[in-house]
Formats: C-alpha cells, structure tokens, sequence
C-alpha cells in the first residue's frame, strides 16, 4: 500500500488520496467509496490491481470524516462530499476517465456527473463511464429516511441525530442535515439522462440496498448504453473473488470502450 498524500480543501480540512500514474492517453479510473468507508477496501484495491497491470491512471480519496481524512464524519453531508469529489476529480486528475461508485459512492457518481454537465461540460466530458456498485441512489431519502422506524425519526428531527446500527461495526450517526440535504440531491423521481456507457453491478441477496432499488435506478436512467447486471448470491460488498472479478472486467470494459472512442 502506497502512502496517502494529502490535498487540503478548506480550513483545517485535508483529504487522503492515494493515485497511480498511467500510460499517456489511457483511458483512467476514479474511485467514490461508500458511506462510512476508506479508499483501502478490496473493491478499490481490486481496480489499483487492475489500473497496474492495465497501464491506466487511478485516483481515489477518502471524504472528510471518512479513513485517514480530516473532519468529522458527523458534519458530512450529500453536498460536501460531491463538493469534495468535483475538486478531487477535476484537480488531481486529466484525461478521459471510468468513474465506478460503490453504494453511496454510486450515487455520487451521478450526481458529479449532473454537477459537471451543469457547470463544466469539458470535465463531464472526461467521465467516459460509470460503474455503479449496488449504487445506493437517493440513500438518504428512499434508503435511511424510509426505513427509520418512528423513534429514528423522532431522534433525527429533535436530537439532531440517531446512531443506526450496523452489520459491519459500530453504530454510526445519521444526522438531520444529512437527510434534509439530502432532499436536494434526488435522481429517481425525475430520471437522469447520461450520455456515456453505464454498467450497473447488484448482488441479489444485498441486504442493504435491495436488487430491486438498484433495478430502479436503471429504470431512471436513459441513454443509449445503460447495463443491469444481477449478481447470484451477491451481497452489499461484493467482495469475494468472484464479485471482484467481475467488478474489474466491467471496468476494463468501459475503459476499453473510452479507448476505443473516436
């Protein structure tokens, strides 16, 4: 493992990012990890693998509040993570690139994208992919709110926040600027067009962001070259061997598409 350098953002506040050089004009990937993970997880060390073997650029970081970045995770919300990716993505990095998400991270994905085709159609232009992981679009509102229980909620609405437990550590806290803000960041009602090729990955047996959540998410998406792809005995971290396999030759797919690209 590479040693984080560190790119400061705004007062007091510096980001952990790891990144791999390439070979000129190929065709890179950029890491968004998911809510409540680090940059060092298997599925991005499964790209840094394949960016090494493949000659291509990788770029990835940790938001505030997340693995070795600065920050509260606490004070964090849809807005300032996507904030932190546009400036990761648009000043660390050059070329065309695959953008792959994983759960929250996927629906970050898109949402940079958005971003950019708004304000800065050349660095859209870049995004020549996406790969979504069990994309979590819409968490705070169709997967957290939805599914807090009434307490959750009372918690959220007059103590500011409500720790919900995980199957994967210990409970962590959902804040009520998370979810209010996360009301402004919305794709599945309204659809979202996307020019470039996106290749869904989902676990059938995800116990966190369900198949079918990912299903729509397809659904809301239009454009010429939008993939669902239904992993058997897949779950949310799509980690095995077998999974990672997979992540990685959607990933070199998209890349080699992007390469090929006139």
């Amino acid at each position: 493992m590479a040693q984080a350098a560190f790119i400061s953002v705004r007062p007091g506040v510096s980001l952990a990012k790891l990144s791999r050089a390439g070979e000129p004009g190929r065709t890179g990937f950029f890491w968004l990890g998911g809510f409540n993970s680090d940059m060092t997880g298997s599925k991005a060390e499964c790209l840094d693998a394949l960016a090494l073997a493949t000659g291509r650029p990788f770029l990835r970081f940790d938001y505030s509040g997340h693995g070795q970045s600065q920050g509260r995770f606490e004070d964090g919300t849809l807005s300032l993570w996507l904030e932190e990716a546009a400036t990761v993505f648009t000043g660390l990095s050059d070329g065309p690139m695959v953008v792959a998400g994983s759960s929250m991270g996927g629906h970050l994905a898109l949402l940079l994208l958005r971003r950019l085709a708004r304000q800065d159609p050349a660095q859209a232009a870049r995004i020549r992919g996406l790969l979504l992981i069990a994309p979590a679009a819409d968490m705070t509102e169709a997967l957290l709110w939805a599914e807090a229980g009434p307490e959750a909620r009372t918690a959220i609405m007059t103590e500011g926040q409500w720790l919900r437990p995980s199957a994967y550590g210990e409970p962590y806290p959902i804040t009520r600027q998370l979810i209010e803000d996360g009301r402004r960041h919305l794709i599945l009602d309204d659809g979202m067009a996307v020019d470039c090729p996106v290749h869904i990955l989902h676990g059938d047996a995800d116990p966190d962001v369900p198949w079918r959540h990912g299903l729509r998410l397809h659904e809301a998406l239009t454009g010429d070259n939008v993939a669902f792809t239904l992993i058997k005995g897949g779950d949310h971290r799509l980690s095995t061997p077998r999974d990672l396999a997979i992540i990685a030759g959607a990933a070199e797919r998209l890349a080699v598409m992007s390469d090929e690209a006139p």
